[in-house]
């Protein structure tokens, strides 16, 4: 795994991750709220950008190009002060990220979410499976130094907000590395 550029950066970037369903969203904004970091919601930046390869009519999405993001993405990242919101991270360069979240859900507070935004059938089976899985904290592990990654829970209005209190403060400690 390569070193991370923080040392060029004067405010940290930071992923949020998990299963859809799980608040990455809520999390992300909230955040960038309260350290005025950016939040870049990468499902919107597919679609606001097309960066994407087309439709997939099975999962109900859009397939998204991974160059495509990254190449949008780079100087952004370079920069530092980024909040980027997306449910998977095994394609971002390692050097983007001082700290990787991984949100996570009780299956069943995560079924009631998905099912309240129209999750149906093999899209519903298979994210409620990956959470159980634990695949979205397994692919961080493989993907970024471990000491880096933190596992968060997120059930609750509760939940976020003390999840938000804590990377705040992490994002107020944080020193670039030389």
């Amino acid at each position: 795994m390569a070193q991370n550029s923080s040392g060029r950066r004067r405010r940290p970037n930071i992923l949020i991750t998990g299963t859809p369903g799980t608040g990455k969203t809520t999390t992300s904004s909230a955040l960038a709220e309260a350290t005025q970091l950016r939040h870049i919601n990468v499902g919107e930046l597919v679609k606001d950008k097309k960066l994407h390869d087309g439709w997939d009519d099975t999962l109900d999405c859009y397939v998204i190009n991974e160059d495509l993001v990254c190449d949008e993405l780079e100087d952004m990242m370079e920069a530092g002060g980024n909040i980027v919101d997306h449910h998977g991270c095994d394609f971002f360069p390692e050097r983007w990220f001082d700290r990787v979240v991984v949100l996570q859900t009780d299956n069943t507070v995560l079924y009631d979410r998905l099912s309240r935004r129209g999750y149906t059938g093999q899209k519903l089976t298979n994210n409620i499976e990956c959470e159980i899985f634990q695949i979205l904290l397994e692919e961080a592990k493989e993907s970024y130094s471990e000491d880096i990654v933190v596992a968060l829970r997120s059930d609750s209005v509760e939940d976020i907000s003390r999840n938000v209190e804590m990377m705040s403060n992490w994002i107020s400690s944080w020193n670039p590395v030389s």
